[in-house]
């Protein structure tokens, strides 16, 4: 979608490069736009971040558990709810 339209948008609905920076593994921007498909909550509760830190072909997403190339076939995805979770930071301490 073009930046123009994008940014037109985002004053109505929530645009996919919006929602994407939700998916970033840095901590700020995960806890960011929440919205699926109204942007005036994260507005509001401040939330809402314009884009990532590092752009959008810099950023990384996803849990880092679930990184490798072949944790997105989709074998790999449907199994992905009865993976064990791995120990936290806060765990090891």
């Amino acid at each position: 979608m073009p930046a123009g339209l994008d940014r037109l948008l985002r004053l109505l609905v929530v645009t996919p490069d919006m929602h994407r920076v939700h998916h970033s593994v840095l901590c700020a921007e995960t806890n960011s736009n929440y919205g699926f498909n109204l942007p005036w909550w994260d507005r509001l509760f401040g939330t809402y971040r314009a884009q990532p830190k590092l752009g959008h072909m810099a950023m990384d997403i996803g849990i880092e558990l679930f990184r490798a190339p072949g944790d997105s076939r989709l074998t790999a995805l449907l199994m992905q709810p009865f993976h064990a979770p791995a120990a936290s930071s806060a765990d090891t301490e």
